[in-house]
């Protein structure tokens, strides 16, 4: 999404009257200029706007009918217009409007349209408020069509925070959404998921096997834990669940269980069948950094490696790890998967 916040109202002048372009240069000037004007608007895909605050009357130059799917010089009425608008972003735009008219300030949002065209795009607008005599008398700016530039922000965003294989978080978003878990109630739970067998599949039969096992593996932890704050691959055949506060106590390790059975499931890759296993430690947030949060996960961890891998240990702060207590149940999003 763009740097800067599209609701941050942005400071404009009160303008005392019209500014007139080119005019004491003579028509011939004036008409050289506007051809200028609406190929270099249209080149960059941004035009100017006005709307007269009396009557609800727009002006656009070319490039803003164009971006809105329109003949160019065709009949304008707001509120045909408004319809081009996503629900979220009109609401969003009306609020700007009635607060840039009443604080006679002006205001920049990023707004998605749907063109007459039936085409998708996200519009910048930019609006000032004209005062003639201390009163508001029309707003005016500029619509720039922003749709790649928000989507190439989107796509950065993604590669900065996805694991580029599985299409889950990756470790530094883990590390942001743990940090603040970490500093809330107490109650969340952190799932540390370690492939058993993933060293041998991938060293025998290549990376091809390995990488579709870890694509794989990722899918079933991702259906698995629907209701999970978050999901991640942190690094190599180690995977993360956060889990949101549960009242339940006996959850994490319910979850612990149907992951295990889900990816004890055999992958298959032309017609030759994968078998891996999961060892997890589990650890409840309360009284520790985001940091240590992970520490004693991963020692729980350790420890369900040390009792001979494929199970789960949770960790007990006031002991280290702890055998698991018996559970009350499969989890309901998890027994579509565990059948």
């Amino acid at each position: 999404m763009p740097e800067d916040d599209p609701l941050r109202p942005a400071p404009a002048p009160c303008i005392a009257g019209p500014v007139s372009a080119f005019a004491a240069n003579g028509p011939a000037a004036l008409a050289h200029w506007h051809q200028v004007f609406e190929q270099a608007s249209a080149a960059a895909r941004i035009g100017l706007w006005e709307c007269r605050l009396s009557d609800e009357a727009l002006t656009w130059s070319g490039a803003v009918y164009d971006l809105f799917g329109l003949r160019r010089g065709a009949a304008l009425r707001r509120g045909a217009i408004l319809e081009c608008y996503a629900p979220g972003s009109l609401d969003h735009l009306q609020s700007l409007r009635r607060n840039a008219i009443r604080t006679r300030t002006g205001f920049r949002f990023d707004a998605e349209i749907v063109a007459r065209t039936g085409e998708r795009r996200w519009i910048r607008i930019t609006a000032a408020v004209d005062c003639r005599n201390g009163a508001p008398g029309r707003l005016y700016g500029m619509k720039q069509d922003v749709t790649a530039e928000l989507f190439e922000a989107e796509r950065l965003r993604t590669l900065a925070e996805r694991d580029t294989m599985t299409g889950l978080a990756n470790r530094a978003l883990f590390e942001q959404r743990l940090a603040a878990a970490a500093s809330g109630p107490a109650g969340a739970a952190l799932l540390v998921v370690d492939l058993d067998g993933f060293k041998q599949i991938n060293d025998g039969h290549g990376h091809a096997a390995g990488d579709l096992c870890l694509i794989e593996a990722g899918a079933r932890l991702t259906r698995i834990c629907v209701a999970a704050e978050l999901v991640a691959r942190i690094g190599g055949d180690e995977f993360v669940v956060l889990l949101r506060d549960e009242p339940d106590r006996d959850a994490p390790e319910r979850f612990a269980a149907c992951i295990i059975a889900a990816l004890n499931k055999p992958v298959w890759r032309d017609g030759q069948s994968f078998r891996l296993g999961a060892s997890i430690g589990i650890a409840r947030n309360g009284g520790c950094t985001g940091p240590q949060w992970l520490a004693r996960a991963d020692q729980a961890l350790y420890a369900a490696k040390a009792a001979g891998r494929n199970t789960f240990r949770s960790f007990d702060r006031h002991g280290g790890p702890d055998r698991p207590r018996p559970g009350r149940g499969i989890p309901t999003e998890a027994r579509v998967w565990i059948g």
